[in-house]
């Protein structure tokens, strides 16, 4: 099977039912919260290198993280550093997973022109002078894969690693049964 690579995982939780950004900023060295520009307090870890997003609500934002435990860790620690500064924050918050972005090599060049006529206008975009890449809907698991004719694919839209496994494993096959790859 071809190689998956994890590229991003963007994860949401839950703190607590209101924080105070200003504080929050404060306390956080490297903080970036200009609520005039965006409603939330953009916070950059260097390990795990994720980026979090804070909003008033207590809703946090989890990006840039290659696993979910990073995810975790990063949460874990913004958490930390929230309680240290006297705010009272959920310890325990229930992470949930809303996109995975992974690439893979289907390790040959493919004819993006004929995977189009094969798969079906129902399922496939590709407008080559808007784009280079070929997006393809899969209906199970729900996520699009978008196809290069270097055979480089990129998945999007999984919410757990064996969605894209899956769904790396469905294209293959697809595109092998049809006589579009060796």
């Amino acid at each position: 099977m071809a190689k998956i690579r994890i590229e991003n995982v963007v994860a949401s939780t839950s703190l607590g039912d209101e924080l105070d950004l200003q504080a929050i900023a404060l306390a956080l060295d490297g903080a970036e919260y200009e609520p005039e520009q965006f409603p939330g307090l953009i916070y950059r870890l260097k390990e795990p290198k994720t980026a979090i997003l804070l909003f008033r609500s207590g809703k946090v934002v989890c990006t840039g993280a290659k696993s979910m435990a990073e995810v975790e860790e990063s949460i874990h620690k913004v958490a930390q550093q929230i309680r240290k500064a006297g705010q009272k924050v959920n310890t325990r918050p229930r992470i949930e997973v809303q996109n995975i972005v992974a690439s893979s090599d289907l390790e040959s060049e493919i004819n993006l022109n004929a995977i189009a006529v094969t798969l079906g206008l129902e399922r496939v975009e590709y407008e080559p002078e808007q784009f280079p890449g070929l997006v393809c809907r899969i209906d199970e698991p729900r996520v699009v894969v978008l196809l290069f004719g270097s055979g480089k694919l990129v998945c999007t839209g999984a919410r757990k690693p064996t969605d894209v496994e899956v769904a790396v494993q469905k294209i293959t096959k697809e595109l092998q049964g049809a006589g579009l790859l060796r």
